[in-house]
């Protein structure tokens, strides 16, 4: 992964989920290792993260 991201909901401390292109996850207080993910994995979990995630409408 060249590039990482993390999410504008993050606070800004050291204490964040990042996540790059290639599909990968790190924390970035471990930014030296990562868990690739394939894309099926992936748009799983987002879908269940969407799931369970509370409504903002």
């Amino acid at each position: 992964m060249s590039t990482w991201r993390k999410s504008s909901y993050s606070a800004s401390g050291s204490d964040c989920v990042e996540v790059g292109r290639g599909i990968g996850i790190r924390d970035s207080k471990a930014p030296a290792s990562h868990l690739p993910v394939n894309r099926e994995a992936w748009t799983a979990f987002l879908g269940i993260v969407k799931a369970c995630a509370p409504s903002t409408r």
